[in-house]
């Protein structure tokens, strides 16, 4: 994160668009899930690099929310301090975004002395200025715990007509989102000690929201309009104001927080609602001592502020009424972006039950960060509720990034790199007479209409709407790829392939560009593959002219400019990894801990259970006077495995999965089996009929998108995985017939030792039942017809 990286303030500067950027400060008390990611810190990282991108002066501030009854709640079920609990969980918050590549320019928290001072200001004078009154409230104290309970420490069934959740919280029910008091709830207990607590009158300070109104109002009525707020936010807001405000208090009988600095209220705090916005101000006071250059100068400063639909009204009547109230002239809010709810396969996600995947999930998957972010950005609930399934981000990395955006790069710059004779030895060749080829110009004009769209869309923070932009230029250029055919024409017409080259590898530039803010990594992955500087030309400003030479592709890249070396960019995600990742996250974090132990203990057992034999020559030797009986042991062995010829006789591609093929395969047996493969990318379906394969048949068998598969087909894969080839046994062999290891039919060690490379590897590839042996063209497996074989890698695995 920039936070980390301490670097002279960037203070606003007359004359330039200043954007100064919050998201929702999330709660110090439990690890964000995926839900609060997009919801707040992503989607506001993607609008902040956008503006930078665009050469916006612009700085981006967040941070840790930690006063309030939930730390204190936290603190007392891990039997620490309220202060431990937030050091603890601030340095797993920063770690997580870290790991997501969000860019903050300050990563702060709210229990500083910068927080108190802001707050504890902003508080006197909106009491020098009379909007503040005195009352009595009534309290549910705990005669057990012999205190007031504050609002989350209380639960209850919600008050709310057709509603009537039994674990809403006392300030708001996670069900429906209404936000409530402690003593609105039916049947209320304590959350310390589960007894009924009973109502109690205790004296507070309460913020006159009914005087306030007017120029509250006022406010909302031109920034509404002039700052596109999202319909999600204006109508949230306008159900307020259409039910009535009233004074909000702003105290609280607890000891975890801001101090009052009055006399009366001395052993209260702040209110967490009224103490937390202020601490977007008090994190920038921690980034630069001059903060009101950016927090009290709303001629020269836009805000955005980011954030989930149940913040709403703390940021659109609330804080507005707060910094209005005061009588100075604060930078207020321009535009709100909220989002709804992201769910989790067939629920909610919810921190305090541990449903879904969690920040610090994400990176034990290894499934990359920009994948991550491309997902949840694509699925970002701008209007409505979103779904996550990981059928879906399955579907989206293997189509639209691997299939799509992948793909085009790569084509684009192997080609470049391929020696004289096949390619421009890593040189972008020269296109003096780009316009002049109508596809060429036909591109270049939907490409600077599509940049256009692009540009309005993330403007008016429409980001899913801007990154769907990005990716149909990646479409555009695959078809322009096809249609011009530039492999034949490398041959037939060299000058016209070089415009094609040229071209192409300047929307590989402008992709890096544009996708920049979503997928971060990507972009410099990319850049380093063109040999080009990040810090340098990650850039696209209309000052530099960089938007202008949208629709003329071919001039972003000099000719003569040598490439890198082009790589893979994307790996694809296979359905048996989906289907471990789907059994994995399911259920809460407790019930995964208690399945994670459970499987630990049970693999401990087997390993000591365990032993691995080769032939005769590598057998282990029991050791004499052991008490353990050979039924006792468990042996994996290279010849327990069952691989025979098989005969495909029937092949079509899986109904329900588009990368899968089902094949009716004959062993040897009354009836053909079932088998289930992964293939259809690698090898077209007519290579696929009637051709004899090496099966493994004692698998257990799997369930695949529906379909039972009763064995599997033997394919090799180079180191990267880009490449699949059956493994062929020879054609004369017979169907039904063993596969054999070579070491097993009397060859000498050297011959195994030629053909698997290291024993030790192989013994541990067979434990896992995954990658068998090291491949060459003579793979180690041979018939009575002679040696199986593969048709061109010689490096990688057979599987």
């Amino acid at each position: 994160m920039a936070s980390s990286d301490k670097k002279t303030p960037k203070l606003p500067v007359p004359g330039r668009r200043n954007i100064l950027i919050t998201s929702a400060l999330p709660y110090v008390n439990n690890v964000p899930h995926l839900g609060n990611i997009i919801g707040c810190v992503l989607s506001a990282d993607v609008f902040a690099r956008y503006c930078r991108l665009r050469g916006y002066n612009t700085i981006y501030m967040c941070g840790t929310d930690e006063y309030g009854t939930a730390t204190e709640t936290k603190a007392m079920e891990e039997k620490c301090s309220p202060k431990e609990i937030c050091d603890k969980y601030h340095a797993i918050h920063r770690e997580v975004y870290k790991w997501f590549d969000i860019s903050f320019d300050e990563f702060g928290r709210t229990s500083t002395p910068q927080q108190t001072e802001v707050c504890q200001a902003i508080f006197q004078k909106l009491m020098d200025n009379n909007w503040l009154s005195e009352n009595i409230m009534q309290q549910l104290y705990c005669d057990t715990c012999q205190r007031f309970l504050a609002d989350r420490l209380v639960e209850g069934t919600c008050p709310t007509l057709n509603c009537n959740y039994e674990s809403a919280r006392g300030d708001q029910c996670e069900n429906c989102g209404k936000l409530l008091n402690p003593t609105e709830l039916r049947d209320p207990k304590c959350k310390t000690c589960h007894n009924t607590p009973h109502v109690r009158d205790t004296n507070h300070l309460f913020l006159e929201l009914p005087l306030l109104r007017e120029k509250l109002e006022e406010y909302i009525n031109v920034t509404s309009v002039a700052g596109s707020w999202s319909q999600n936010a204006i109508h949230t807001t306008n159900a307020w104001l259409k039910e009535g405000l009233k004074p909000r208090c702003i105290t609280r009988d607890l000891k975890w927080g801001v101090p009052v600095p009055h006399d009366k209220y001395k052993d209260k705090v702040f209110y967490v609602w009224f103490d937390a916005p202020i601490g977007y101000i008090s994190i920038t006071a921690c980034y630069t001592p001059e903060w009101e250059k950016w927090w009290k100068n709303p001629e020269n400063v836009e805000l955005f502020q980011f954030m989930g639909k149940d913040n709403v009204p703390f940021h659109t009547v609330m804080f507005p009424s707060t910094l209005l109230g005061t009588g100075e002239r604060w930078t207020m809010m321009k535009t709100i972006s909220v989002t709804e709810y992201l769910n989790y396969e067939a629920g909610k996600f919810s921190k305090s039950k541990g449903i879904g995947v969690f920040g610090n999930d994400a990176k034990d998957t290894n499934i990359p960060t920009e994948v991550w972010r491309y997902y949840l950005l694509t699925n970002r609930p701008e209007a409505s509720d979103t779904l996550f399934t990981w059928a879906d981000l399955q579907s989206k990395l293997n189509s639209e990034l691997l299939n799509n955006l992948g793909n085009f790069v790569n084509r684009v710059l192997s080609f470049i790199a391929k020696p004289e004779g096949a390619g421009y030895d890593s040189i972008i060749p020269d296109a003096p007479h780009a316009q002049s080829h109508p596809l060429t110009k036909d591109l270049g004009e939907k490409v600077g209409k599509l940049i256009e769209q692009y540009l309005d869309a993330m403007e008016k923070v429409k980001l899913k709407q801007g990154l769907k932009i990005a990716m149909s230029i990646s479409s555009e250029g695959n078809f322009y790829l096809q249609e011009s055919q530039f492999w034949r024409l490398y041959k037939e017409d060299p000058s016209l392939c070089a415009t094609v080259l040229r071209t192409s590898v300047g929307l590989v530039y402008l992709l890096a560009c544009l996708l920049e803010p979503f997928m971060p990594s990507f972009s410099i992955e990319v850049l380093r593959q063109l040999n080009l500087s990040p810090e340098h030309n990650l850039s696209f400003s209309d000052e530099k002219g960089e938007t202008e030479k949208a629709s003329r592709p071919w001039e972003f890249l000099p000719s003569g400019h040598r490439i890198g070396k082009p790589e893979p960019l994307f790996k694809e995600l296979k359905d048996e990894d989906v289907e471990s990742l789907r059994e994995k996250f399911a259920g809460s974090q407790a019930e995964r801990l208690v399945r994670a132990e459970a499987d630990a203990n049970k693999v401990a057992e087997q390993l000591k259970n365990t032993k691995i034999t080769g032939n005769s020559k590598k057998q282990h030797n029991k050791p004499s006077g052991s008490t353990k009986t050979k039924s006792a042991e468990t042996e994996i062995s290279v010849s327990r495995l069952d691989i025979r010829v098989g005969l495909i006789k029937k092949v079509q591609k899986h109904p329900d999965a588009d990368s899968l093929y089902v094949e009716e395969i004959d062993v040897g047996e009354e009836s053909p089996r079932t088998v289930v493969s992964g293939l259809v990318k690698y090898i077209p379906l007519e290579e696929m009929q009637n051709r004899k394969v090496c099966v493994l048949c004692n698998l257990k068998p799997a369930t695949m998108r529906g379909i039972k598969s009763q064995a599997m087909v033997l394919a090799a894969s180079n180191d990267d995985h880009t490449k699949v080839e059956l493994v062929d046994p020879p054609p004369s062999a017979k169907v039904g017939e063993r596969v054999t290891f070579l070491g097993y039919s009397g060859e000498p060690d050297s011959v195994l030792n030629a053909k698997s490379k290291v024993w030790e590897k192989l013994q541990v590839d067979l434990q896992s039942n995954s990658e068998l042996v090291a491949c060459y063209k003579d793979v180690p497996f041979t018939t009575s017809a002679g040696v199986c074989k593969v048709s061109s890698i010689t490096n990688g695995a057979i599987r």
